[in-house]
């Protein structure tokens, strides 16, 4: 088994290292905001002259000297060998051999394509073969990564992909297992039971890292207290978010520390080792994490019209458009036709010119992706949320989670997770980030699928209307929410409650 993980590592990172420079150069692009985008653009201007703007004058060519590679004097140095010694002239033999064998490749080219970023300006919905980025710092990633290090049958598998796509971007799984065996029946068509979910997120407990899949706060940081060392310490930590959890999210650290007999020195101790602890372990794993966007500009611009249309534009920003040096590409059809009478500094210049043009393939093909990606992820985000962006209901957010999104586009769940984190929408209601009109689902007993955002709206209100002499009980409030058309357990209601931070009845009066 040990022996076959390794062979399974090392064809990973064989398949990374082949496949790395356009892979990274893709997801650093897509991940970019717009004005960091323009000047990476600038920037690969002035870096590559085989890259240029439609208007030429934008191009810098103060690092490239003259018109061609191919200088009239350029032969002048390798004219003189006469006194170099047999080693000398041994090596040269040997480098024009590699340079020779190295410019095969380019003659052996039938055409070199016409690259531009707007060629395909009007078949953006036109197949595009998605790269899954491997040796990236995605949350997903990492998660597919350990879960492809288990033993897992084909079944299993499935629901663990189910569970990491519906992770949130705290790393936490808000949704209840009940649930999450509806939605695999109904979309997935696979039939699973709660003790069979229970037993794969368990498994997805113990990756990296420590906390992921906790269905709360609570279990989160259990989760983690149980991965330390054993001892009184972790006894004591564990008590506190066992048996003290709600004075502990109140503070109420003179409760804890009178229920649990500590001293000041062992509640001072207690508390920085609690402050070690993580609540949020998706985000120490997240895209966006240790950005500091000061302003924000939108991506894209949603339109909605008196007709009741919905359109968006991709905000494009200062960025020009970009194509393949046409002096560059003549070049290399120069070497084709004339391959016989070129000395040695008309092919290195070649070779020069072939690396220029390849990575001003590269970097255009980089762009087209990005506006590929940007552009479905948005089409279905308003193909499902609809009506939101018809009305601004916050209520009227539909379940939607990376999967939906990922299943409509055809693109890999880390793709959508950072397209989400790290795009802006700007809309009639406002500029909001893709993973807003990320929701969870809940499901009912009748098999109606409700948001559970709409569900917690519904909730707050209430609460918030209660007599404060008398708040209302768990129990009281699954009876109201059930008469307003929300019926739902009295377990969902407290889950809820809890991740909206709202104590129980007896500490709100």
């Amino acid at each position: 088994m040990a022996q076959k993980l390794i062979q399974t590592q090392a064809q990973k990172l064989q398949q990374l290292q082949r496949l790395s420079a356009q892979q990274m150069l893709q997801v650093k692009l897509l991940e970019m905001p717009l004005t960091e985008l323009e000047e990476s653009v600038n920037a690969e201007l002035d870096d590559n002259p085989a890259l240029e703007s439609e208007n030429p004058d934008d191009m810098l060519n103060e690092n490239y000297d003259g018109d061609s590679p191919l200088d009239d004097n350029s032969e002048n140095s390798n004219d003189s060998n006469d006194d170099d010694t047999y080693e000398e002239q041994s090596e040269k033999e040997e480098r024009k051999d590699e340079l020779d064998q190295a410019l095969e490749s380019i003659g052996q080219d039938d055409q070199m394509p016409d690259y531009n970023t707007d060629r395909y300006s009007n078949q953006d919905n036109a197949d595009y073969e998605e790269m899954v980025y491997g040796d990236t710092t995605s949350f997903y990633d990492k998660l597919k990564e350990q879960m492809d290090m288990q033993v897992l049958s084909d079944k299993e598998k499935q629901i663990m992909e189910y569970l990491i796509g519906s992770l949130d971007d705290d790393g936490l799984l808000r949704k209840d297992l009940d649930s999450i065996c509806d939605e695999l029946a109904i979309y997935h068509n696979l039939d699973v039971n709660e003790k069979e979910v229970e037993h794969v997120l368990h498994i997805l407990q113990t990756f990296d890292p420590a906390g992921v899949g906790g269905r709360s706060l609570q279990e989160c940081l259990l989760l983690q207290v149980k991965r330390l060392p054993s001892g009184v310490l972790r006894k004591t930590m564990e008590e506190v978010f066992t048996d003290y959890f709600d004075e502990f999210t109140k503070k109420h650290w003179d409760k804890i520390k009178q229920g649990l007999e500590l001293n000041d020195t062992q509640l001072e101790t207690l508390q920085e080792e609690i402050r070690k602890l993580n609540p949020k372990p998706g985000a120490s794993m997240g895209e966006t994490e240790g950005r500091n966007i000061q302003q924000i500009t939108p991506d894209f611009i949603v339109d909605t019209n008196d007709d009741g249309t919905i359109t968006f534009t991709l905000n494009r920003g200062n960025i020009p458009q970009l194509t393949v040096s046409p002096s560059f590409t003549d070049m290399i059809d120069t070497y084709k036709k004339n391959k016989a009478n070129m000395s040695r500094s008309d092919k290195e210049a070649l070779l020069y010119a072939k690396e220029k043009v390849d990575k001003a393939q590269g970097f255009i093909e980089a762009i087209k992706q990005r506006r590929h990606t940007l552009i479905v992820t948005m089409k279905a985000i308003i193909d499902i949320q609809r009506q939101f962006f018809l009305d601004g209901d916050e209520a009227d957010l539909k379940p939607m989670i990376l999967k939906d999104v990922a299943d409509r586009t055809g693109l890999d769940i880390s793709t959508i997770s950072r397209v989400s984190n790290v795009k802006y929408a700007q809309t009639k209601w406002g500029t909001f980030p893709l993973k807003f009109f990320f929701t969870d689902g809940y499901t009912t007993e009748s098999g109606e699928e409700m948001s559970t955002r709409k569900i917690k709206i519904a909730l707050q209100e209430l609460i918030d209307n209660e007599d404060k002499k008398k708040p209302l009980s768990d129990e009281a409030i699954t009876k109201v929410m059930k008469e307003k058309g929300f019926p739902i357990a009295r377990r969902t209601v407290a889950k809820y409650r809890e991740q909206l931070g709202i104590p129980v009845a007896r500490l709100r009066k």
